[in-house]
């Protein structure tokens, strides 16, 4: 089957620019046999903005100085919205059951904060305050749970509350039960569930000050993202967690995803059967004799 940047009959040469550009602004590394499969996603952009080729586009991208806007669909076009309600909930409840009740026994009077980077279109954030909820934590401890995306469109979804029957491929149905109503458009989230997530903002976390704005909690959920990065764009990433995070500190990432090779900063611990990249002790330190 012919791609669409084919059909278009646009070449492919400049494809690797932009291969770079990306990958220098997103952290999102497409490597050689996934061009075409990157063409494919920026063609209908160029084609909206009356180009001819990937060049002229390349060209927006870099040096035009409104080009912001345009990075905002640039991200909607590459966004994997691969997700859905209690995926890989053993991370979340060792969280839940054990990190939270630390947390608040350390520092009881101080509110927990969370943040979920990607959050897609808000199905983990959610389950992460449906978890909350049922084991009473909202009623005794201040808790904040914020979320962050880098497509604009997947945080207007989580912001509207609205689900379909793919994100409950894994849900309990007591749970679904409990927390959503149906209507003919699909399923909303009840609204007191909704609001257990504080914010909802789009971030870039290869922009420092995007992050910087959000990482200093204690518990970072960033899930399923590395796998579509480089090496050199995980340890970016990773060690400004590590510089912002306060100890102790609680990074969550996927089963497939692996911290070893980029970072001594955190170390893997098993918590209640999960495995959680845990802030080390040096790494503290070094952030106390700063």
């Amino acid at each position: 089957m012919a791609s669409q940047s084919g059909n278009l009959g646009f070449s492919m040469a400049a494809v690797p620019l932009l291969r770079e550009l990306i990958h220098e602004r997103t952290g999102l590394y497409y490597d050689a046999g996934r061009l075409e499969n990157l063409a494919d996603r920026v063609a209908p952009l160029v084609v909206e903005r009356g180009f001819a080729s990937f060049l002229d586009y390349y060209y927006l991208l870099k040096y035009d100085a409104d080009a912001g806007g345009e990075w905002a669909r640039v991200m909607d076009a590459l966004a994997v919205p691969e997700t859905y309600f209690w995926r890989e909930p053993d991370q979340l409840r060792a969280i839940v059951d054990v990190v939270v009740p630390a947390l608040v026994r350390q520092q009881p009077a101080a509110p927990i904060r969370i943040w979920s980077v990607p959050c897609s279109t808000g199905e983990e954030p959610l389950t992460l305050a449906m978890m909350l909820q049922d084991a009473g934590w909202f009623d005794r401890a201040a808790i904040e749970i914020h979320a962050s995306d880098a497509s604009p469109a997947a945080i207007a979804r989580a912001r509207a509350g609205r689900y379909r029957e793919r994100s409950f491929r894994s849900l309990p149905v007591h749970l679904r039960q409990r927390y959503f109503t149906q209507d003919q458009d699909g399923w909303i989230v009840d609204p007191t569930i909704h609001a257990r997530v504080t914010s909802w903002s789009v971030v870039n976390v290869l922009c420092e000050g995007d992050v910087a704005a959000r990482a200093r909690v204690p518990i970072i959920f960033c899930r399923n993202l590395f796998i579509y990065f480089s090496e050199a764009g995980v340890r970016q990433v990773v060690e400004q967690f590590a510089r912002l995070m306060p100890c102790p500190a609680y990074l969550c990432v996927a089963a497939a995803e692996s911290l070893l090779r980029v970072t001594t900063a955190f170390e893997l611990e098993e918590i209640a059967g999960a495995f959680v990249y845990v802030k080390t002790a040096q790494a503290c330190k070094k952030e106390t004799d700063a």
